[in-house]
């Protein structure tokens, strides 16, 4: 298809195919890593919102049906914050569902950047785990809990004591729906992978460089709950970068989200509920992928942010903007 093609016209659900029915029943959720980013405003985010007292999340529910907290790594997640975020949604997308990072101090050394992670290394607290629980469960408690993602940095390789350490974890968080992102290659393994369909913990598939023994794409399903995140493929500065928000300055080309258009099909064809979550946050490139990427999996146009497409006029091959732009759409928060 030529980028002036159009995506042919929306098919009743009859007409749909299986991958594409999956999405039209909300068995498909993309969306973004975080919404709250400084070079957001004026890309994804119209200028003036913050005038308008228009909280991003009822902006970003009206294109997307799911997003990850990624605030809950660095600290846990304040009760009466997700409770608020889940009221701000509720209007604008009623089935629209968060999916939320484990806080680092289960995941990660104190000193990660210092020190290989591994179970001598992790410290978490029994504090920890209470304020944890408190954020958790108010997600749960509004019935907008889609998924813990418990995620693990590349030097959590798959040893007898790792394994114990993380089958420990999973219980300790066991009432909550788990996915389990691990990016060592060691972790791709039958008994990995048979341990986790045991306990209905989903595998997070994953989109990174390839660099020494990382996790290559994957679209294993282990669960109820299938997961993929694209977190681009910034070679250059995936670790020599000072600033860590530069190694997420990556946008997929159609051609290589074509390939996880693939693999999400399959993950969907065997989980009940599929989030794919992009990462590449830099300038709102998460948000060019997610749209696209949902306009290739349903074979529609989708809707965009009117200033997402004047940023990146690309989008116009998949996208149109909301019906009397922005402005009006902004206006009608008031």
């Amino acid at each position: 298809m030529s980028a002036s093609q159009p995506l042919r016209d929306p098919a009743p659900t009859a007409q749909l195919s299986e991958s594409e029915a999956r999405l039209a029943h909300g068995n498909i959720l993309i969306g973004t890593a975080g919404w709250s980013y400084k070079d957001w405003e004026g890309i994804f985010y119209p200028l003036g919102m913050k005038q308008r007292k228009i909280h991003p999340l009822e902006y970003l529910a009206r294109f997307f049906d799911t997003v990850e907290i990624n605030t809950s790594f660095y600290a846990p997640l304040k009760p009466e914050l997700a409770t608020l975020w889940c009221r701000k949604v509720a209007p604008v997308n009623p089935s629209f569902l968060f999916t939320a990072k484990l806080y680092r101090a289960f995941t990660h050394s104190p000193i990660a950047v210092m020190e290989p992670t591994s179970a001598a290394t992790i410290r978490p607290s029994d504090d920890d785990e209470r304020l944890a629980r408190e954020g958790l469960d108010a997600l749960a408690n509004e019935h907008r809990l889609g998924a813990l993602l418990i995620q693990f940095p590349v030097s959590f390789k798959n040893t007898s004591l790792n394994r114990e350490y993380l089958d420990r974890l999973l219980r300790q968080f066991i009432e909550y729906p788990r996915v389990v992102e691990v990016r060592h290659s060691s972790w791709n393994d039958p008994q990995t992978l048979a341990a986790f369909t045991q306990q209905n913990v989903g595998f997070c598939n994953i989109d990174q460089p390839q660099l020494g023994r990382s996790l290559a794409p994957t679209d294993h399903v282990t669960g109820t709950i299938g997961y993929v995140r694209l977190h681009g493929r910034n070679y250059e500065q995936w670790f020599d970068s000072d600033n860590r928000n530069d190694r997420y300055n990556y946008l997929y080309k159609p051609s290589e989200l074509a390939g996880w258009k693939d693999k999400i099909a399959s993950v969907a064809e065997r989980a009940q509920t599929t989030y794919v979550i992009t990462n590449n946050h830099f300038e709102s490139k998460a948000g060019v992928n997610a749209i696209e990427l949902k306009a290739m999996i349903t074979g529609r146009r989708v809707t965009a942010p009117e200033t997402l497409i004047q940023k990146y006029p690309e989008l116009r091959r998949y996208a149109d903007t909301a019906e009397g732009g922005e402005r009006s759409s902004l206006l009608q928060f008031e």
